[in-house]
């Protein structure tokens, strides 16, 4: 089987399937017909073993030979509490919830590749075992300040897997781009949260209270340096405010400030160094006559991007579509539970490009978020071909073709 082609005559049902899950978006949490759907889906594929309600409402599909390693596919299932703007036979029918982050094309792809997998099980032409893992909730946490991940990890769904590979959509290339990294390629993602106390007072009577607001301008100006100047310019970290409550009317110093950020970082070296000095920094109001809390809450970790996994997937690209251009370049500060996956066993996310050509700047996590669904066959296919890779035990150690682009501004 050509499985380039095998995935482009997989384009109409592709489609269908992708456009029923935009048009009903469920939240973190609250996949249960996205799993049922899935469900369905897989229980058309001969010789598959389905597995419901893993870590959640995740679906663990298994097509296997009964010897040989064990690979997995991982996509996402989740929606964003996003209302849709694009004007869509298929937008969303639900009210402020969409597929704002492109999971629903992911949760597709890994159907076309089960599909195609399954036949070649049925005809014997694979031996050793996939995984196909639908995760749920990766776009939020509970009350535990856990998500999906770690939950179908403690359920036992990477127990027996040598790797695993993931995709993720990519709206700032077009199709035909894939944008790989080796090693850490996206942050670890940790909030904290930090109260300042004064004793607050009368606004008339300054001199008499102890001002936490004043505090908070050391505070402040301490910890936006903190980056530049307690960290080492070649750690990749970010560190940000984005809440400040204080404060009821205009006569009264408040006794308090209460903060909360976020701390992004690729290494645990950073990490950890990062989460000391921002926590060092609320050390200063105690200069003031003041005192704090500090709270460090830790999400997802680092997604680490095996190089080995990443040559098999890089060699599926060569070998499937020779003239297409990858672009090694790190994924960003943003946050991917997929991270929980690689810190156990090795694995490896791939970014695909999918931008409409249309003039419109439709990104991640926006309301007009929307793809190019031709890359869906690109992506199915990738998947399949690596599968294929690493169960027949391909050697992948000839000369690859590397076409280096430079993401725009």
């Amino acid at each position: 089987m050509h499985i380039a082609e095998g995935a482009e005559n997989l384009f109409e049902q592709l489609m269908e399937w992708r456009r029923h899950l935009h048009a009903h978006p469920e939240l973190s949490f609250h996949e249960k017909e996205t799993a049922k759907f899935v469900v369905q889906q897989l229980s058309t594929i001969p010789n598959i073993k389905i597995e419901e309600n893993v870590g959640g409402y995740g679906v663990v599909a298994t097509l296997t030979s009964g010897v040989g390693p064990t690979i997995a596919l991982r996509a996402d299932m989740d929606a964003l509490p996003i209302e849709e703007e694009n004007d869509l036979t298929y937008k969303s029918t639900k009210a402020g919830i969409m597929h704002a982050c492109g999971h629903d094309a992911h949760t597709t792809m890994l159907l076309g590749a089960a599909k195609l997998l399954g036949g070649q099980f049925e005809r014997g032409e694979l031996t050793g075992t996939v995984k196909f893992i639908f995760q749920p909730a990766e776009e939020a946490t509970d009350e535990n300040g856990l998500s999906g991940a770690p939950y179908m990890i403690q359920d036992g769904v990477l127990d027996d897997v040598s790797s695993v590979i993931a995709l993720h959509v990519c709206p700032w290339h077009p199709v035909g781009v894939v944008q790989m990294n080796q090693g850490f390629s996206m942050a670890n993602v940790d909030v904290f949260q930090a109260t300042i106390r004064g004793t607050g007072g009368h606004g008339g009577y300054p001199h008499l209270s102890t001002d936490p607001l004043w505090m908070l301008g050391a505070v402040l100006q301490t910890f936006y340096g903190t980056v530049s100047r307690r960290v080492s310019p070649l750690d990749v970290v970010a560190a940000s405010i984005g809440k400040i409550e204080a404060g009821a009317v205009s006569n009264v110093i408040p006794s308090e400030v209460y903060i909360e950020g976020t701390l992004r970082s690729y290494t645990p070296e950073a990490r950890e160094k990062l989460a000391e000095e921002v926590e060092n920094v609320f050390k200063i109001v105690e200069a003031f006559s003041g005192e704090y809390e500090f709270e460090l809450e830790k999400g997802e970790p680092a997604l680490n991007n095996d190089m080995e996994v990443n040559r098999v997937i890089e060699q599926a690209i060569y070998e499937l579509y020779p003239d297409m251009v990858i672009d090694w370049e790190p994924f960003g500060m943003g946050g991917e539970d997929f991270g929980y996956m690689t810190e156990q066993i090795p694995g490896a996310m791939f970014f695909l490009g999918c931008s409409l050509e249309d003039g419109e700047d439709r990104d991640l996590h926006t309301p007009i978020f929307n793809i190019d669904e031709t890359c869906m066959p690109i992506g199915t296919a990738i998947f399949v071909k690596a599968v294929n890779l690493f169960l027949q035990e391909e050697e992948v150690h000839h000369p690859l073709k590397r076409n280096n682009i430079q993401r725009g501004a």
